[in-house]
């Protein structure tokens, strides 16, 4: 995976700036209506509803897995973020959308427009790492992906928190695109990660799985350094 394909998109060279994925997405975070094209047969509702309001029950079975200092990757408008910092924690958010900054910024959360790939605050001194949302499909590279977080924590203590698909996704890469109000982005690159996908996915990337679990119909897992 190229760094590139992670960039904010007002640093990337398009000739086609209506089409950039930062634009259509702030305007889904802003209350249009947008879907998502490319990851199954049918296109999918953007769940921005879901993520503007304050975490429910399974997000918090998910949270209570962080520890201490933690880095939010794609923290979008915050509620992952701001639930943690009312429990106690120092929390960062990061995300490439500069609304979906301003927005976890309104909710009194610590936020930085920042691609995870690029350096962040503290690396290799954050307690949790959490990848809420699907948000280990982030550039189409999940392994990449894990590994670079594997580099943010605390190479002892720290943890990768990760949200999963249910049994029998595996692991499967797309071309997506968001459509809105007749706007398309360009496509770019998503993964979709099962939970019969994580172990080995997480070998790859020199972790290991500590936990497995459930929440309802939510699966998420604990990943740590394997050595």
């Amino acid at each position: 995976m190229s760094t590139a394909e992670y960039l904010p998109d007002d640093e990337l060279v398009d000739v086609e700036p209506q089409l950039s994925f930062s634009a259509v997405f702030a305007d889904a975070l802003r209350g249009e209506p947008c879907l998502v094209e490319g990851l199954s047969e049918h296109d999918e509702e953007l769940p921005v509803h879901r993520w503007s309001r304050p975490v429910d029950e399974s997000d918090r079975a998910l949270l209570a897995y962080c520890r201490g200092t933690t880095i939010d990757v794609g923290c979008g408008p915050g509620r992952m973020s701001e639930h943690l910092s009312d429990q106690g924690h120092a929390v960062l958010g990061l995300d490439i959308v500069r609304e979906a900054v301003e927005q976890a910024r309104t909710r009194g959360v610590p936020a930085l427009r920042r691609n995870v790939f690029d350096p962040v605050p503290g690396e290799g001194r954050w307690d949790t790492v959490l990848l809420a949302d699907g948000n280990i499909g982030i550039g189409g590279a999940p392994r990449e992906l894990l590994a670079r977080c594997g580099e943010l924590v605390d190479p002892v203590h720290g943890r990768i928190v990760v949200d999963l698909a249910g049994p029998g996704t595996g692991l499967s890469t797309h071309e997506a695109l968001l459509v809105s109000g007749g706007r398309r982005t360009r496509p770019f690159p998503w993964a979709r990660v099962g939970v019969d996908a994580i172990e080995e996915l997480a070998a790859s990337a020199v972790l290991r799985v500590e936990v497995v679990t459930r929440h309802l119909d939510r699966w998420f897992a604990v990943l740590r350094h394997a050595v």
